[in-house]
């Protein structure tokens, strides 16, 4: 399919369409008020393994989670009197909020970069929120351009970008806002601006006063920011091509399996490899694992993602 013929207008056939491709884990580009998204499924890991992909994004960044109305959001995330308030004024709207998952909360791991918080909002765009009623998905959509490149706004710049690699782009025409949705967090005591965008900060102090800006020292991570990663409570020995007493060992390839507490991807898919890097760190995790070696990844395509976030979570901690 040529980038041009996956630009369908609005309808009512258009969106089951998009809604039968989520469903079946691909990617449908469609408009918001800020910029066009790049959406998946967030409770499929292949899924949002699909968006890091298709963007060439270099690190497992958290993606924003879009969902059509503040009583589904709080199906996934925890709600104090701060954020009921902001959801109250400014959803539907360009206001992300980044806050505690709940224990049960089904969203990827991965679509929140391993972290115990989830980037919410609920758009105001109508045919995003159309597309979220008739999918009943919670979408992680990220900006639908290749990392590092500009923004989308109309929907050819989402073919020109992504061509092939999405499976459709729904059609809204220019998005009002044009520039990304304000990301706020929270601390004990106060508001924190952790990325500037169509909602401002002046329009945030009319309801909390002397709001904060993040820095690179702030612990809340969030799109648009240095991240904080999260990693296993024990040491990790990567490029391991043997299985130590007392380790768990994470493999990749058939060359890897039979020594494998987990194995990421059997066939040495970096996809999946991708998609179960997180769920498995966490499993090791609650297993109480002393010590996780990770076998060699491949440092090409979604390999290059896979072993940054594998160095991270390496590093000496103190």
């Amino acid at each position: 399919m040529s980038a041009s013929k996956s630009i369908i207008p609005p309808s009512s056939t258009a969106l089951e369409r998009a809604s039968d491709l989520l469903h079946n884990g691909e990617l449908v580009a469609f408009p918001t008020e800020t910029v066009y998204g790049l959406g998946a499924d967030a409770m499929h890991d292949k899924a949002v393994a699909k968006i890091f992909e298709a963007k060439g994004r270099p690190s497992f960044n958290p993606l924003i989670i879009h969902v059509p109305d503040m009583e589904t959001a709080k199906q996934y995330v925890i709600f104090d009197e701060r954020a009921e308030i902001l959801g109250r004024v400014f959803w539907p709207g360009a206001l992300t909020m980044v806050l505690p998952r709940r224990k049960d909360c089904p969203i990827s791991k991965l679509a929140s970069a391993g972290l115990e918080t989830l980037a919410i909002r609920v758009p105001a765009n109508p045919l995003a929120r159309q597309l979220l009623q008739v999918c009943r998905l919670p979408l992680a959509a990220p900006s639908a351009n290749p990392s590092g490149q500009i923004s989308p706004t109309q929907a050819a710049h989402v073919a020109t970008g992504l061509g092939d690699r999405v499976s459709m782009i729904l059609d809204g025409g220019t998005c009002t806002i044009g520039v990304e949705s304000t990301v706020v967090g929270f601390d004990e005591e106060n508001v924190i601006l952790l990325r500037p965008g169509g909602i401002t900060k002046e329009q945030l102090e009319v309801h909390f006063p002397n709001v904060q800006e993040a820095n690179e020292e702030s612990e809340i991570s969030s799109p648009g920011m240095l991240l904080s990663h999260y990693a296993p409570s024990c040491p990790v020995r990567l490029n391991a091509t043997d299985k130590h007493k007392n380790e768990a060992f994470l493999g990749f390839g058939r060359e890897y399996d039979k020594i494998s507490t987990i194995n990421l991807s059997v066939s040495g898919d970096l996809s999946e490899a991708t998609a179960n890097l997180f769920s498995a760190f966490h499993l090791l995790d609650e297993q109480g694992a002393k010590q996780i070696a990770v076998a060699p990844i491949p440092n090409i395509g979604l390999g290059v993602a896979i072993n940054d976030r594998l160095k991270r979570a390496a590093a000496p901690r103190p």
